[in-house]
């Protein structure tokens, strides 16, 4: 079998440290982000798969200070609810860095567009992979920023109902991350959450099921 599609070793090395190398991160440094990099972050975002080549995504840059200054305040009072719902585990989350939408040299909000129920192709019974093609657009975004030797934060506390209106989106639009984006001083070694204890990751073997479910 023909090999010749395969990219070289150094290159093959890259994508795969950049998958490994991958953090949740929540510390930022304040510096700007070169508008040329952003914008290929955001290209390569772009150049995400999509069922039916709908491209659900869309993404709001928030570069108005008071505008930012309200989300991280909406952010907040979500953590708290959020505490409350966790009970016995209230404390143990209220002591965690969820979020950096205060110093991040750049805050995103990407998004399911209006009008998706009249695309069809791939989604009659799987209506929700308008949701997982805007994922592969965040996951594109995250492997090129680390590439780039940025750090992003995905912040999914707030109400979407409330981050809609306040960003004045249409009917049937739904933000789904906040996504803070910049320069960091170290990435973590491990996903923040295993440093802190909150969890554990589970090896591959417990999670791939050979013919049928748990087999």
């Amino acid at each position: 079998m023909s090999d010749s599609h395969h990219f070289s070793d150094a290159e093959r090395a890259a994508i795969y440290r950049a998958i490994a190398e991958r953090r949740d991160m929540r510390h930022f440094l304040p510096d700007p982000i070169d508008p040329i990099i952003l914008k290929r972050l955001l290209s390569a975002a772009h150049q995400a798969p999509s069922v039916g080549l709908m491209q659900p995504w869309r993404f709001i840059r928030i570069t108005d200070t008071q505008l930012r200054s309200t989300i991280a305040s909406m952010v907040e009072e979500e953590r708290h609810r959020t505490a409350e719902a966790l009970a016995e585990r209230g404390d143990e989350f209220m002591r965690l860095k969820v979020e950096g939408i205060r110093k991040c040299g750049e805050l995103l909000v990407a998004a399911l567009s209006d009008q998706r129920e009249q695309h069809i192709f791939g989604r009659r019974t799987l209506p929700e992979m308008d949701l997982a093609s805007v994922a592969c657009a965040i996951q594109n975004l995250w492997l090129a920023a680390r590439a780039e030797g940025l750090g992003m934060g995905w912040v999914s506390l707030f109400d979407p109902i409330q981050l809609a209106q306040l960003l004045n989106m249409p009917e049937g639009s739904k933000p789904v991350a906040i996504l803070c984006l910049g320069h960091v001083e170290a990435f973590y070694p491990a996903p923040m959450l295993k440093l802190e204890g909150w969890a554990e990751e589970r090896p591959l073997q417990e999670l791939l099921f050979h013919n049928r479910w748990n087999s």
